[in-house]
């Protein structure tokens, strides 16, 4: 994702510092959170990310993360792992640096001298004097001599404070530039405020409210206004409120801090501060006997340690985004603050993910294995069109102008076709509808040139709108969404018939001399300076060979445009040959560029979310043994459960959700169709406890490092030849079986009834 200059060299970091040991005792480790590492993808920087990430100390899918702060304030690069000073505790609804923060605000214990300054105050830590895990986080700040633990719940958290024998003890409270106000309430041992800082999608008036409590009597407090410390004065408001309260203490002595906030009220968040019903050690237990109950829908019985560490570190990424944007009132209604519209609703709502990113596998794994939160999610965004008009395509928290395409279509079409409860289904089809002929100026919602496309069948690359190729096959797939929503809704004939029509629409961007992608202007005419590496303004953060294979919903008529199977085939082998370093010439280089070269696989861009799928294209091909050999090769290539495990963005839990689908086995290819197809699966032995009750085995006889080919499969001892799976076959449980080899089985899958769907073949 986003916004680039040109790059400065990558720091490199030594192999020492690649894995973070949690001091876990050993009769933990059947317990999956403990595989967890949070530092996962941190190792990153603005000119190459093996994650963008930063230790998200929440629970799942929570409306506020806690992480240790070592970047400046209003720094999309929180946390780094090569950083060795923490300024601060920061409560963050960040989901990713390229889209920033909003309603952040922080905490900071200091011993010694009265200061507020981010740097100042910012101390020394060690990452051996660190322990990070999902439901809890504990650290030991060296120049203040003090030890910090947080446990986290939805939308509030527990700080335990160890402090020296200090005459002068402090916590500062920072409610961060651009509009914020802070107040201490002495005789009640809290600290009130609230921070406007955000990066956009957000209306006037709004605010996050935030309240401290504290376990132990101030001796000495002060507010802070644009770095004046201001003692004995209890309120400030202005561009950089702060507060600070201070204390004498004895050598191990702990000072707790219940904090809670709430973007609805002030009462609101002391409401939330109900959700801090027991002491430290209780609060721990339950964010960790939660998090085993969400990780604990797939149950691993075998693999290396290495393996189920990447495993659940990223199955925990797939369970931090969307977030919940809801409270429960003193009614215990749900409600919620709109950043739509700036008023307070009945409801759920969500926020922080970018379709775009997200549609793939994420919302997939978590119809398949979270229905209960896919059904809060649908709501939430049928909430966010009442609200506004518009379902989102970006948003954090409301709609953002950010990537491209209308994949909210894909997000709802898939979650209807996999069952989820949706009693408001036919208002979000209408969402749909609209948002397919109109653009929400100013943010990525609805559809960018809906009316060049809707007249001549694609985005014209010289009408000054961006990401013309890319925008046009984005739109065909989601017309394509649409048209089995409204399908399987009973829609009218005449209403269907041009999305129909419409999801054959990325034949017209096909460049029959490259036999790939390219741009063409309004009166037909492709580039005529088109190079299938460049980084060119027809695709979108990436370049031909990227994008040639986005036709989700018909590699079949992919296939016959290239002129048939074995053609196919070779262009998906060639994307594993063109070298890597073509194409960087075109343009500045941005960071999803360095990512693809350095990883040495041609040009595979698995970094990035276009190229993600394309392996296992080679089902729909008759040479399914190709994607057995690179979803295994990308597997243990591209992912470590190390602080620079990721090879680019991780992105919202897209990333990850492709490492827990492909190590399991299968993958949602089309999201919107039923089905997932056949990959290689990592571990001998996984059980799915399904939502249903039922559970479902998946055994790989004789898997190995060398053994990633599917040489039989069998499902409830039966045969199974095809090249994918039903969300049917998933949901009735039993066995899967696969025999596992070192040699490609090159007559399994290869029949015309073995390949998965296909739009063009399903409607002659």
């Amino acid at each position: 994702m986003k916004k680039h200059t040109l790059l400065r060299p990558a720091r490199l970091v030594s192999q020492c510092l690649a894995w973070l040991v949690l001091s876990l005792p050993l009769s933990a480790v059947e317990s999956p959170v403990d595989y967890v590492n949070p530092l996962v993808g941190s190792l990153s920087t603005y000119e190459l990310s093996t994650g963008n990430t930063y230790p998200a100390i929440a629970m799942p899918w929570g409306m506020n993360s806690w992480t240790p702060q070592t970047g400046p304030m209003g720094d999309g690069w929180t946390y780094t792992y090569t950083a060795d000073k923490i300024r601060g505790f920061k409560q963050t609804h960040q989901p990713s640096p390229w889209m920033n923060d909003y309603g952040q605000f922080a905490l900071m214990p200091a011993t010694g001298a009265l200061v507020f300054d981010q740097d100042a105050r910012a101390s020394w830590f060690s990452h051996k004097a660190e322990d990070a895990r999902p439901y809890y986080y504990k650290v030991h700040l060296a120049d203040a001599d003090v030890t910090t633990e947080i446990v986290p719940t939805e939308r509030a958290a527990l700080f335990r404070l160890t402090f020296p024998e200090e005459t002068h003890s402090y916590v500062i409270a920072d409610a961060f530039d651009h509009g914020s106000y802070v107040r201490i309430v002495p005789d009640q041992q809290k600290i009130v405020g609230y921070s406007t800082r955000n990066s956009g999608g957000v209306p006037p008036g709004f605010k996050n409210y935030f309240v401290m409590e504290f376990d132990k009597p101030f001796s000495f407090f002060a507010t802070v206004l644009d770095g004046a410390i201001r003692p004995g004065q209890d309120a400030t408001e202005g561009n950089h409120a702060g507060g600070i309260v201070g204390f004498a203490t004895h050598r191990g002595e702990q000072v707790h801090v219940r904090v809670a906030s709430s973007f609805v009220s002030p009462e609101q968040a002391e409401l939330n501060l109900r959700e801090l019903d027991g002491d430290f050690d209780q609060l721990m237990h339950r964010g960790r006997d939660r998090w085993n109950q969400v990780l604990g829908r797939i149950d691993i019985a075998s693999g290396t340690t290495d393996d189920l560490r990447t495993f659940y570190s990223c199955l925990y990424r797939s369970l931090l985004f969307p977030r919940m944007l809801y409270e429960t009132d003193a009614q215990g209604r749900t409600i919620h603050y709109s950043p739509y519209n700036g008023r307070v609703e009945q409801g759920p709502l969500f926020g922080d993910t970018g379709f775009w990113d997200t549609f793939r596998s994420l919302f997939p794994l978590v119809n398949l294995l979270y229905p209960e939160m896919a059904g809060q999610m649908q709501e939430g965004w049928a909430n966010a069109y009442r609200e506004s008009g518009f379902l989102p395509e970006w948003s954090s928290p409301g709609h953002r102008d950010c990537m491209i395409g209308q994949h909210s279509a894909s997000v709802v079409a898939d979650a209807y076709r996999k069952g989820i409860p949706m009693p408001f289904a036919d208002e979000l089809w209408e969402a749909l509808h609209h948002g397919a002929h109109h653009h929400l100026e100013g943010t990525a919602s609805g559809r960018v040139a809906s009316e060049a496309y809707d007249r001549l069948g694609y985005v014209p690359r010289n009408i000054g709108v961006g990401q013309s190729a890319a925008r046009t096959l984005e739109y065909a797939y989601n017309d394509w969404c649409i048209y089995t929503l409204g399908k399987a809704l009973g829609k009218a004939d005449e209403v269907l018939q041009p999305y129909r029509q419409r999801a054959l629409n990325y034949r017209h961007v096909f460049h029959p001399a490259s036999c790939l992608m390219a741009g063409r202007d309004d009166q037909g005419a492709f580039d005529p300076t088109f190079c299938a590496t460049d980084w060119s303004e027809d695709f979108c953060e990436g370049n031909s060979w990227h994008w040639s294979f986005c036709v989700f919903h018909d590699p079949q008529g992919l296939s016959t445009l290239m002129g048939g199977d074995r053609i196919l085939c070779r262009m998906l082998d060639s994307v594993f040959v063109v070298p890597g370093r073509l194409g960087l010439q075109s343009r500045y280089i941005i960071h999803e560029m360095r990512e693809m070269q350095v990883m040495d696989m041609g040009q595979y861009a698995h970094g990035n979310q276009p190229i993600q799928h394309m392996a296992y294209l080679y089902n729909y091909a008759g040479e399914p043994w190709k994607c057995q050999y690179h979803v295994r090769r990308i597997l243990r290539k591209l992912y470590q459960a190390t602080p620079d495990g990721y090879c680019g963005d991780e992105d919202n839990g897209q990333t990850s959700a492709w490492y827990v689908f492909s190590a399991l086995g299968f993958y949602p290819v089309c999201p919107g169709t039923d089905q997932y197809v056949l990959g290689s699966p990592l571990f001998a032995d996984v059980r799915l406890h399904l939502p249903n009750g039922r559970t479902l085995r998946l055994r790989a006889d004789g898997t190995a490092p060398d053994a990633c080919y599917i040489d039989r499969l069998t499902r409830n001892g039966k045969q199974h030849e095809a090249n994918y799976l039903t969300h049917a076959d998933l949901l009735q449980g039993g066995e899967l079986r696969f025999r596992m080899s070192n040699r490609p089985n090159k007559q399994r899958g290869t029949r015309e009834a073995d390949k998965p769907y296909s739009f063009s073949t399903a409607i002659r």
